[in-house]
């Protein structure tokens, strides 16, 4: 590329950002906004990345982004509030003296965030990160599958709801619609479709009756807004078997001997 080789040269970095639920932010190292493809990459002059490094090995890449919070495009109650994990990010150079032709330096997802001072440092993790995932799993008494997914398939339908939240304390909601059967929800997820909570979820500890607890309290206040309450299980056999009729898909071992084998005696 000819804006490579000269000898005074426009470089500047650029950063997309793709949150999991669409929304799409540019960001860019120059002090001018950027329009790209249709996209307008933000001035931020303070976001710089750690040194970057590409190679064909299959050790995990990964690098730091560190930056100045910009309250309108990403906030620090944003990110605490998780709508920034997992996010898909891609780092690229481009001449801003005529943006268009890029060269890629690194994708990958948001990890650790951290936040400081006004100031975030964010932890990109590549494609090869994967491979530091456990290939085996660890055998446990109780179903390591999640109720619905590829491995447990037990129908999911009629087993979402929508109901309105009336009223909110700490962690524990009150919604307008009762349980069909005793904690139907524990072990589940709610989803947030308003308030300032629009986008997120959140884990469900148990449910009684028309009270929802979460396992923590929710971000913003979510009173008055309208959250899907999807069914849970505590992945015991029991439960499988009785509610679900899933036992043939139970993914657990809960009959075989653990360590306390070695220390039964004769009469114990």
């Amino acid at each position: 590329m000819s804006w490579l080789d000269e000898t005074l040269t426009t470089v500047t970095l650029c950063w997309r950002i793709e949150r999991r639920d669409g929304v799409t932010i540019g960001l860019t190292a120059h002090d001018r906004d950027l329009t790209i493809d249709g996209l307008r990459y933000r001035a931020a002059p303070g976001m710089t990345p750690s040194a970057v490094e590409r190679s064909a090995a299959l050790e995990a890449d990964s690098m730091d982004v560190h930056g100045v919070l910009a309250s309108d495009a990403i906030s620090e109650l944003d990110l605490l509030a998780g709508r920034w994990d997992g996010a898909r990010v891609v780092l690229f150079a481009t001449d801003w003296a005529a943006p268009g032709d890029r060269t890629l330096l690194g994708e990958g997802i948001i990890g650790a965030v951290e936040t400081r001072d006004g100031a975030l440092t964010a932890e990109l993790r590549g494609r090869t990160a994967a491979f530091d995932a456990p290939v085996g799993e660890t055998t446990s008494p109780d179903c390591r599958a999640q109720l619905g997914d590829a491995r447990c398939r037990a129908p999911m339908s009629g087993r979402r709801r929508f109901v309105r939240v009336l009223a909110v304390a700490d962690a524990v909601l009150r919604v307008d619609g009762i349980e069909p059967v005793a904690n139907a929800y524990g072990g589940g997820r709610l989803r947030w479709f308003g308030s300032a909570n629009s986008g997120l979820d959140d884990a469900i500890l148990r449910s009684e009756g028309d009270i929802v607890t979460l396992q923590r309290p929710p971000r913003f206040d979510g009173a008055g807004a309208l959250v899907e309450l999807i069914e849970g299980c505590d992945g015991r056999l029991e439960t499988c078997a009785g509610r679900f009729g899933n036992a043939a898909n139970f993914r657990g071992e809960p009959y075989l001997p653990g360590t306390d084998l070695l220390t039964r005696y004769p009469g114990a």
